[in-house]
């Protein structure tokens, strides 16, 4: 075996290592005390991570069939995503209200389409998008946005790749209701929502004291949490009631 084939089988079974332990984190969330929070957080994580994309996003249809941003890898991808919902505009919005994929691969070559959420991508620094249904059946819990910041599509495995976490997590959220609490999945739905806006808010606490960006306080923040094995909104409510040690958090390595 020559030396770029070597190289290319060890990129692959790395990236096959990455996969497994992708679905296993996702898989050890799923216990008694389940945040959907912390769970679709480290959804979008594992997406940027795992598939070829800038930033992905999380929305979520609430009660009386509002949608809401829920989870962003970035501070950008949550500024545009907030915008796609107060807009009614853009893929991700189409993809919930349909239950069906939405893809922009340029999003120039859709401004007629979505005109408002096209604008607000380029200002936002993506140039295309790919929405995914969270769905069973026929319930439709949301939907999962891929952003780029190049005019390109998404390669289907990566597409295929990026379906099965929001499976993963729809069966996650889904499977937490039970017949006797009809109403949990509303419940937890509005926890995840709470738990965004905590994060944001710890973003920005550590994003002023340390003089660093919101995505970086954010790969701070995330970083300290795993590596210390904390609930991300957890340690977000430290760092806002002021009892974390924002020095601490911010010499975390940042993921």
């Amino acid at each position: 075996m020559d030396d770029n084939s070597t190289t290319a089988a060890q990129l692959v079974s790395g990236r096959e290592r990455h996969l497994a332990r992708a679905f296993v984190a996702l898989a050890d969330t799923l216990v008694a005390d389940f945040d959907v929070g912390d769970f679709l957080g480290m959804l979008t994580g594992q997406v940027v991570d795992l598939v070829d994309v800038a930033a992905a996003g999380v929305i979520l249809r609430g009660a009386h069939d509002r949608l809401e941003v829920a989870a962003t890898s970035s501070h950008r991808a949550e500024l545009l995503e907030l915008f796609a919902v107060q807009a009614d505009d853009g893929p991700c919005v189409d993809c919930v209200r349909s239950g069906a994929p939405v893809s922009s691969p340029d999003l120039q070559d859709s401004a007629r389409r979505w005109p408002r959420f096209a604008a607000a991508a380029r200002e936002c620094g993506f140039r295309s998008a790919h929405a995914l249904p969270m769905r069973l059946r026929e319930q439709v819990l949301g939907g999962l946005t891929l952003l780029g910041t190049e005019p390109r599509g998404v390669g289907a495995d990566d597409l295929a790749l990026a379906q099965a976490l929001a499976d993963v997590a729809t069966i996650g959220i889904l499977q937490q209701r039970t017949i006797e609490h009809g109403d949990q999945l509303s419940a937890q739905l509005q926890t995840a929502l709470n738990s965004r806006v905590l994060i944001e808010q710890a973003k920005g606490v550590l994003a002023e004291h340390g003089g660093v960006s919101m995505d970086e306080a954010f790969g701070h923040l995330r970083g300290y949490a795993r590596g210390h094995h904390r609930r991300l909104t957890e340690l977000a409510a430290e760092v806002v009631d002021g009892s974390a040690d924002l020095d601490l958090v911010l010499r975390q390595r940042p993921v």
